[in-house]
């Protein structure tokens, strides 16, 4: 079949404003027509890690109990997918800590508070009773002695384990959840929490950090955050307060004043001037840190949508008279009714700032399939997978580039369509890309298809990265990824 080749020019960024994924690639790309679609962008390196330490983020709060059941009956699917990586179920690592820190923050450890206790669960990895685990986390590995067999430190079925351990979660953690202190936390080699997590994270494996949550970042640096009671002039000892002094709105909430104030705020993001809650930014340096190349760490969000963001108020059980409350971002009809989700200003934030490593899925929705499959995708992408999540339009519409040294000094070289559709390395106008048929590895793609690229021979540089963006047919949308 003859394709078209699409045009090469040097253009900022379009498709990337286009593209329905989390994060936006971090260089110029050729151009493609996102009018015949939707753009599916990939980053992918060519030397596959079948190596992958997966860290859930469970929010253990009173409103998570339909969410964490619904995690725990959906996540066979989620295993489905990795299972779908050439050679089968990768290395795995998995773990799970939630977002209970307690009253701590990053100068010390306050008092009793607002229901919260201590340090709380403190980041530390959690197999909540799951019978037959050995260990603080799941390990499934290919047998150093046989690489038929596999080495379990659990028995029985995976999935099933894992929504034991997820379900037992529990929802008695601490109100002022702090997500992102508590991944920290559960990856520091040198923090607290470091001899309970022990030999979770391998140096040579992929991270992939999965946040679940209906509220947003509360990771204090000051525990006044949660002190002095509804007297305070902070305001009511509610999770407000996490937003009025973690996140700024450069439309109706440029001050923890303005936020407070009644109506919509649009242009939010974190307050990182502020000094009640940690900046996002440091969390997001410190995971980049954890690896040489910080395209090993993968980022997911299954929570409330970002937006809309607006102030209300309403009465709770502790309050008659009404105090000021975010409106909820969204809602669903749960096993026990009305579900609800607020708006993930912060976590967002930290998503965002991983591009092409990066997805976010709403939480408001009674099956969680198309969002830990996105991430499964996601996840199978950044180990060197190139199976295509959409159907292409025909002709083929890509721009892709290869791109040795990532970073810095990276050296990009913007390859064309290949002459051919074999599936083999060989090419009259190598080095060049082609869209080819591979049931074996594609089983979960539409039409099987995978990106190829074609070099004669010729091996790539290690590291090297190739960078595509392609139409594929509009869907629905549910979700963004990277």
């Amino acid at each position: 079949m003859t394709r078209a080749h699409p045009a090469v020019l040097r253009l900022p960024l379009l498709a990337c404003a286009l593209a329905a994924l989390a994060g936006c690639p971090d260089r110029t790309i050729a151009e493609v027509h996102p009018s015949q679609g939707r753009v599916e962008s990939k980053d992918i390196p060519v030397a596959v890690n079948r190596d992958i330490d997966i860290l859930f983020l469970i929010d253990d709060s009173s409103s998570m109990k339909d969410k964490q059941d619904n995690l725990a009956a959906n996540f066979p699917q989620f295993i489905d997918v990795l299972n779908t990586i050439q050679g089968g179920l990768p290395n795995v690592h998995i773990g799970i800590t939630t977002s209970d820190m307690g009253t701590s923050a990053t100068n010390g450890v306050g008092a009793a508070s607002g229901g919260c206790t201590g340090t709380g669960r403190g980041g530390k990895l959690q197999v909540l009773g799951a019978p037959g685990v050995t260990g603080k986390f799941l390990s499934d590995t290919v047998s150093a002695t046989d690489p038929l067999m596999r080495t379990r430190n659990y028995t029985g079925d995976l999935a099933t384990t894992f929504a034991t351990m997820a379900t037992a979660v529990g929802t008695g953690g601490c109100g002022f959840e702090q997500h992102l202190e508590a991944i920290k936390t559960a990856l520091d080699p040198t923090g607290p929490a470091a001899r309970f997590n022990t030999g979770f994270i391998r140096p040579s494996a992929l991270l992939a950090i999965i946040i679940i949550a209906d509220e947003d970042d509360c990771s204090m640096s000051d525990t006044a955050l949660i002190e002095g009671g509804d007297g305070s002039p902070l305001g009511p000892l509610v999770s407000f307060r996490c937003t009025r002094y973690g996140v700024t709105c450069d439309v109706g909430g440029a001050t923890p004043d303005e936020m407070n104030v009644v109506g919509a705020k649009t242009q939010c993001h974190s307050n990182e001037t502020g000094d009640r809650l940690t900046k996002v930014s440091g969390y997001v340096d410190f995971v980049k840190g954890l690896k040489a190349d910080p395209k090993s760490v993968i980022v997911a969000l299954i929570g409330g949508p970002a937006v809309p963001v607006a102030t209300e108020t309403r009465t709770d059980a502790q309050h008659a008279t009404p105090i000021p409350a975010l409106v909820h971002a969204c809602e669903y009809t749960g096993a026990s009714g009305k579900e609800v989700a607020d708006p993930s200003v912060r976590q967002s934030e930290f998503i965002n700032a991983f591009p092409n490593r990066g997805t976010t899925t709403t939480i408001c929705d009674s099956d969680l399939t198309g969002g830990l499959t996105q991430i499964a995708l996601l996840i199978k992408q950044a180990g060197g997978d190139a199976c295509m999540t959409g159907t292409p339009v025909v002709p083929f519409d890509c721009s892709v580039s290869s791109i040795e040294n990532p970073g810095a000094s990276q050296v990009e070289t913007i390859l064309h369509e290949c002459a051919d559709e074999a599936d083999t390395d060989l090419s009259p106008n190598a080095p060049c890309w082609a869209l080819v048929a591979d049931a074996a590895q594609c089983a979960s793609s539409p039409g099987d298809l995978k990106l190829r690229v074609k070099r004669n021979g010729v091996s790539p540089a290690a590291g090297t990265h190739i960078l595509a963006n392609c139409v594929t047919q509009v869907t629905d949308g549910s979700g963004s990824g990277g």
